[in-house]
């Protein structure tokens, strides 16, 4: 039996629109592609559907039959705003810092001053760290095209300025000081910059072991969530202890750069890092919580055994 909907604003509680034989096997998504043929303003990707005015928006994949509404369907209505794509997203916030630190690495000119245009930095250091850098924001973008695979297709338009004032903002910043003419070596010299490179190396490849293992979990143009586990590969071994150690990861390398460059712009960099993916790892792991009840105990969202 074909089912009425109604859709009404979750502000103002106004109908917006009234859908007429609609089957019980239509998707929400369906749904809204039917909302968007009345009002082409509201793209399905600027719509979120749900059951009450405050609650949660309602997952694209939800069939109309499964959801607790009678014979007359009374959807509310919210817009999110202009979107745009995360791939188009991540591709501009991590192609700005690599071209960034490329412009003080290279000395270009009005920078430090015209003695030092395009003039090169005598420390290996600053090397080793202008590499470091470069091939992290290539290994993301690699994955952004390559390897991630993103449960939702776009994200508010807004994101995508918050997010490049951070990354380009602190890439300015770290580079400016790591690459200055007058930038001094880190105290325990080259016993320092080995400890801290080969940190950053081994973070780095541990962060593309858990961006691969969690890719093969979900297969192309699927939703599926599934418990990730260890693999045969030793760097995803640390499933068994934390949710998300491709944060771990991330952080340590992080800790690495900041230890190999001894810049403060690092170190608070790390530090504001650390804290915004803590809130991330422990969002997911509360969802897999409540997800999977036989999800294992002894895991922490970041750290092992503290965070």
């Amino acid at each position: 039996m074909r089912k009425m909907v109604e859709i009404l604003d979750a502000k103002t509680r106004e109908k917006l629109c009234f859908l007429d034989k609609v089957e019980p096997q239509a998707t929400i998504a369906e749904i809204k592609n039917l909302f968007t043929k009345t009002h082409p303003q509201w793209y399905p990707a600027r719509q979120s559907l749900r059951l009450d005015p405050k609650g949660k928006s309602l997952k694209d994949e939800d069939v109309l039959q499964k959801l607790p509404v009678g014979t007359t369907a009374t959807l509310f209505f919210r817009d999110l705003g202009a979107q745009i794509s995360w791939v188009t997203v991540f591709l501009t916030e991590y192609a700005g810092p690599l071209f960034i630190y490329l412009l003080f690495y290279f000395r270009v000119p009005f920078i430090y001053g015209h003695k030092y245009d395009f003039t090169s930095s005598r420390h290996t250091v600053v090397h080793l760290a202008c590499i470091c850098h470069s091939s992290h924001y290539v290994k993301r973008l690699l994955e952004t095209l390559f390897v991630h695979r993103f449960s939702h297709g776009t994200m508010p338009l807004r994101n995508i300025f918050k997010n490049c004032t951070y990354y380009w903002g602190f890439a300015a910043w770290m580079a400016y000081y790591i690459n200055h003419p007058l930038y001094t070596p880190p105290t325990y010299g080259a016993q320092q910059v080995k400890l801290a490179l080969t940190i950053f190396v081994i973070c780095q490849l541990g962060n593309f072991s858990i961006h691969m293992a969690l890719r093969d979990l979900r297969p192309a143009g699927s939703k599926t969530r599934k418990i990730p586990y260890p693999t045969k590969n030793p760097f995803t071994w640390l499933f068994l202890l934390v949710s998300c150690p491709n944060y771990t990861y991330e952080v340590g390398s992080w800790i690495g750069f900041a230890i190999m460059t001894q810049c403060v712009p690092v170190a608070l960099f790390s530090l504001v890092g650390f804290t915004q993916m803590t809130i991330w790892a422990k969002g997911k792991h509360r969802s897999y919580l409540k997800e999977f009840r036989d999800y294992p105990p002894l895991r922490m969202p970041i750290i092992p055994f503290l965070l």
